[in-house]
């Protein structure tokens, strides 16, 4: 139960915040690839696997039990509340994949005109099939995204990487 105070018409939260579900795993990202049962999302997913790892120069890895992310970037909020998080990232999901842009997709919003069809969220955007769209401008959306997730302190500090002192 969380802890906190009546605050009038409002209850503000006072307690210990929680935890982020979504976590790195060790889960094995081409196994997932493959269980994917839409012929279409799978062989989406793989291209995507190919052309993140390009991008962002980091290895695919398992977030939760569904989310296909690459390298690593930490947040913290107003509120408190803070963790880490892929700094790039995908799931392909039943209706379309989702394509995951931490930064939100109003920074991306000229290039996006121009990617083809697709729908989007605050900070997602969903396609139904890669060949419909521009790869190039998502290849482009997801350089821009991830660079500047882990290169702009308004969005974090890079945990994983050359940037972090790590190997490449």
């Amino acid at each position: 139960m969380p802890t906190g105070v009546a605050t009038g018409c409002c209850w503000r939260h006072t307690g210990p915040v929680a935890e982020n579900k979504t976590r790195a795993t060790e889960a094995d990202v081409h196994e997932f690839v493959a269980s994917v049962g839409d012929p279409v999302r799978r062989r989406d997913a793989e291209r995507l696997v190919a052309l993140m790892e390009r991008v962002t120069g980091e290895p695919a890895r398992m977030w939760g039990p569904s989310i296909v992310g690459f390298g690593t970037y930490h947040y913290r909020y107003a509120s408190g509340r803070e963790g880490d998080m892929a700094a790039a990232g995908f799931s392909p999901r039943k209706a379309a994949t989702t394509v995951y842009l931490m930064d939100g997709v109003d920074a991306h919003a000229a290039l996006l005109e121009r990617l083809g069809p697709h729908t989007v969220g605050k900070g997602c955007v969903y396609v139904k099939d890669l060949d419909a769209v521009d790869l190039g401008v998502v290849e482009e959306v997801v350089r821009r995204s991830y660079a500047r997730l882990t290169g702009d302190p308004e969005f974090g500090r890079r945990l994983s990487g050359p940037s972090a002192g790590e190997p490449s």
